[in-house]
Parts: C-alpha cells; structure tokens; sequence
C-alpha cells in the first residue's frame, strides 16, 4: 500500500485565501442586516424610543364662572359692558340681563335666577324690601343720576303759566327727589322736615297751581308732548336722548340726593363676599370706567367712587 501526499501550490493557497476574505464579507454584511432590522423593528414597535414622542393631548380649559347681573339699559348696561373683558380674563362670564322696569330686578336676585343688580338706590331697594319681605342688601354704589326739569310744552321755567302740568315719577323715592328739585327752582315750597319723604300732599306753597302729573319713571320722557315739564330720571333721559346740557335744571352733585340716591350693585343677603361678585366690584371701581362715565354721558350720569 502506497501513502499518498498532497502538495499546494502557491496558487491554490491565494486562492483559499481569497475565499476566506469573502465569507468574512458576508458574515459582516448579515450582522449589518440584522442590526438594521432590529433598530426598525424597535423603532416601530416602541414609539417612546423616537426622536419625536407624539404630543400629549392638551388639558381640558376650566370652566368659566357664570355671573348674571341684571340692569337698566342705558347706563348700567352699558357701563357693565366696560367690565366683560377684564372679568373674562379672570374666567368670569359675565352675563349682563337687561331690563326695563324696577322690580323683575330684584325678584330676579331674591329667586337666584340672577347673581346681582345694578340699576337702583338705596332708598328705593330699601322700600322694595320692606313692601315685597326681600332679603336684598347694597354692596357698592357705583353712580350717581341727577334728575332733570326737561321742557314740554313750555320751553323755560320763566315762561310757566298758571295751572302748568309737570310730570313727576310716581315711585315715593324719585318723587320725592322731583319736588325738592322743583322746590330749589322756586316753584313751590314743601313743609318743613319732609325732605326725601315729600309726597305733592306736602306742598304748602304753590304759586302758579302746578298739576303734579304722576308717571312711572319710565314714561316720563314720553310725556312731554303732552306736559309743560317733566322731572326725569338721569337713565330714562338718555334712553330718550335728552342730555343733561338740555334740562332747564337738574339736580347739583354736592346735594344731598347726590350722596343718598347714587345708583348701587345689590345681591342677595348671605352672597356679599362671592369672589366673582367681589371681582365684579372690583372692575367697576377702575379708572378705566371713571373715565368712560365721564366721556360717554357727558355730566347726565356721575362716577361717585
């Protein structure tokens, strides 16, 4: 038996070696593949693992407060409006209730159906109170509206014939007011201690025969076509676009109506510190609608804070 031994040759050596290079290639272009694929895979499958995470769903806003106000139209209204935008940055809804007459107002406030009012003096609420059991107190006073001796038929109060027809507001309140004004203008004079209880009963002096024409106050304006004068409500005025500059006089801002009638927010007894009330205030007492009664209504309506 012969051994049979193998001999390479230089070229079969490079060429082994050649093949060895490119299993090597292979084997690291596999792993590549395969790192590639498992990033993809873990890309996909694990979206936290990204470059960019997928926003997060932005909270809920909070929910506004509602607060309901009723008011005259003209200027409460008006002047509230002022106040919507400050208050709405404080996540109050303001929601302003217009009304056109002197009691929805307040059984609006006494029932909850509304949060306040402004539209009313003291003294009125305080009659309101007592006839109607109501539990409605002053938080702050905001304006003061001066009555005036508006023309009717007859154009000055120099010109005043006997017997002359002037309409009057027939709530005790503003009546009362009405003849004290008339009472300064020289024509008629009330028994002494009346003061803002004065009712045309107390006319002790009356010259020229007035006829005391009582109106509700809202109707006053309407009147003048068929009265001599008429004693206005500063609000009810304007409504009617009578400025104070046309009144043959009107009540001073130093008189005693002045510091007893200025118009007032109310609310119900027990909700004085409600915090958007209380912001509610705040905004009303602000340079800002000092200065926009000032402009806007020309001496017809008065800031008194």
């Amino acid at each position: 038996m012969t051994e049979e031994k193998t001999t390479k040759t230089p070229e079969g050596a490079a060429k082994g070696a050649k093949g060895l290079l490119r299993s090597k290639r292979v084997l690291v272009s596999v792993a590549v593949g395969a790192v590639a694929l498992l990033a993809v895979a873990t890309f996909l499958l694990y979206p936290s693992l990204r470059g960019s995470a997928t926003p997060a769903a932005a909270a809920p806003a909070a929910a506004k407060t509602v607060l309901k106000v009723g008011a005259s139209p003209t200027p409460h209204a008006k002047i509230l409006e002022q106040v919507k935008g400050d208050l709405a940055k404080e996540g109050i809804d303001l929601q302003i209730i217009e009304y056109t007459d002197y009691v929805l107002p307040n059984t609006a406030v006494q029932s909850g159906e509304n949060d306040a009012n402004y539209f009313q003096h003291v003294p009125y609420l305080d009659e309101f109170n007592t006839k109607n059991n109501t539990t409605i107190v002053s938080i702050a006073a905001i304006h003061f509206e001066p009555l005036g001796i508006y023309p009717g038929k007859t154009t000055s109060l120099a010109a005043l014939k006997d017997g002359a027809k002037i309409a009057v507001p027939n709530d005790a309140t503003n009546e009362a007011r009405a003849l004290l004004l008339l009472q300064d203008q020289g024509l008629l004079k009330l028994k002494a201690g009346v003061g803002l209880e004065a009712t045309p009963k107390d006319v002790v002096e009356n010259p020229k025969n007035i006829e005391f024409v009582e109106v509700e106050a809202a109707a006053a304006a309407a009147t003048l076509k068929d009265v001599d004068l008429a004693v206005i409500n500063g609000n009810y005025a304007l409504s009617a676009n009578l400025p104070i500059n046309s009144a043959l006089a009107s009540e001073a801002p130093s008189s005693v109506a002045a510091t007893t009638y200025g118009n007032i927010v109310a609310v119900k007894a027990g909700n004085e510190n409600n915090p958007a009330i209380l912001a509610l205030i705040k905004a009303l007492k602000s340079d800002k609608v000092k200065k926009y009664i000032e402009t806007t209504f020309g001496g017809s309506v008065v800031a008194i804070f």
